[in-house]
């Protein structure tokens, strides 16, 4: 009886592990069908907490995230189109996670657009790189010159250099692009006030 027992034990644990692994890799790869940003789940560093499933951060670090398979995939060179990986690099960005986001836009089969371009000046300015990302915002700005996000962010990057009369002019150009009202005016305008140079 014990020997039966022990056999039900052992047939119901190898049934179970295929099940389990299974639920692990899901829980690994899991990802939303859109959208993005926002405090991302670390599956790497979250032992025991469910994954975020609306968050596309939540790739392990060295794979990136493939919006029309619904998984993450390992990080390579091809792996998917420039607009899928800026995507990507974008919302891990919004993560705080810039050294992967400099890696993903390292993938890109051309790394000169403006979002590219914005992308990689963000954050090489988060990493306290603020010369290098002003570099990148002008860049983005040559190619498109009514591309409010990066008059915003290059803005800021003036803002921490002290060139308050650039991070105003930038203010100016985002009025005109879109209004006061527009998101970025508002996120400039504040950096400004925070540094008492409104």
């Amino acid at each position: 009886m014990a020997a039966l027992s022990c056999g039900a034990l052992l047939l119901g644990l190898a049934l179970a592990a295929p099940a389990a692994l299974a639920a692990s890799d899901e829980q690994q790869n899991a990802a939303p069908s859109g959208g993005g940003g926002g405090a991302a789940a670390n599956p790497g560093t979250s032992a025991g907490k469910s994954v975020n499933r609306t968050d596309l951060t939540t790739c392990m670090p060295g794979q990136v995230w493939d919006p029309k398979k619904h998984k993450c995939l390992q990080r390579h060179s091809g792996v998917l189109p420039d607009s899928d990986l800026t995507g990507y690099a974008n919302a891990l960005l919004k993560a705080d996670r810039f050294e992967e986001a400099i890696d993903v836009l390292d993938l890109l089969d051309n790394p000169n657009t403006p979002r590219a371009l914005n992308y990689r000046g963000y954050a090489t300015r988060k990493l306290g790189r603020t010369d290098e990302g002003i570099g990148y915002y002008l860049r983005s700005v040559a190619l498109d010159p009514a591309y409010p996000q990066v008059r915003e962010y290059l803005g800021e990057a003036y803002v921490i250099e002290g060139k308050y009369d650039l991070a105003k002019d930038q203010l100016a150009t985002i009025e005109k692009i879109c209004g006061k009202d527009c998101e970025f005016y508002g996120e400039l305008e504040k950096a400004l006030k925070d540094a008492s140079a409104l």
